[in-house]
């Protein structure tokens, strides 16, 4: 399943890297979740301008980032790793790990990283990538900052949907 923009957002019910369990399903504020993860170049190129953007609109929106992959296969994606990235850099959200990958099955998650704006009632209204090109900082995720400051403002996305760039979720084996 993919999330269409308008569509509600699951449930996310997810622990961080403290152990401390986070939840989408509370309403009110505009959320975004970033499907991340530690090793896709992809992600790393991005990881600075997204932690900017949860720097810079943290008191008025939420942010989740979310480490979908297989820590089986790709054991740099472990709760340890994780554990050991947050402690050793600067992040302004939970990075929460989704052991059974259902809460990415149920956004439709595509790649790390690929990012989500909720609105306050829920509402998915924006889906893609932080902004055109992993490798230039200067574009400081401008898609993203678009995207939120319309739903902050009530209104709709201008630019609703892009194509999330990145490796791909690393899913379990069926």
């Amino acid at each position: 399943m993919t999330l269409s923009i308008g569509d509600h957002a699951p449930h996310l019910s997810l622990p961080d890297t403290g152990g401390t369990t986070h939840d989408l399903g509370e309403h009110g504020t505009p959320t975004v979740v970033i499907f991340t993860c530690n090793h896709c170049p992809y992600a790393l190129a991005w990881h600075d301008r997204l932690m900017a953007v949860g720097r810079d609109y943290g008191d008025r929106a939420r942010f989740f980032a979310v480490n979908p992959n297989d820590a089986q296969r790709y054991p740099g994606d472990s709760l340890e790793k994780m554990r050991e990235r947050v402690a050793g850099e600067d992040w302004t959200m939970p990075y929460l790990r989704d052991e059974s990958q259902d809460v990415a099955r149920a956004y439709g998650a595509e790649t790390t990283p690929d990012v989500f704006v909720v609105d306050p009632h829920g509402t998915v209204r924006y889906r893609g990538a932080p902004d055109a090109d992993h490798s230039d900082p200067a574009l400081d995720a401008a898609w993203l900052r678009e995207a939120l400051d319309a739903v902050l403002d009530g209104r709709e996305p201008a630019r609703a949907e892009t194509r999330p760039v990145g490796c791909s979720v690393k899913w379990k084996a069926a």
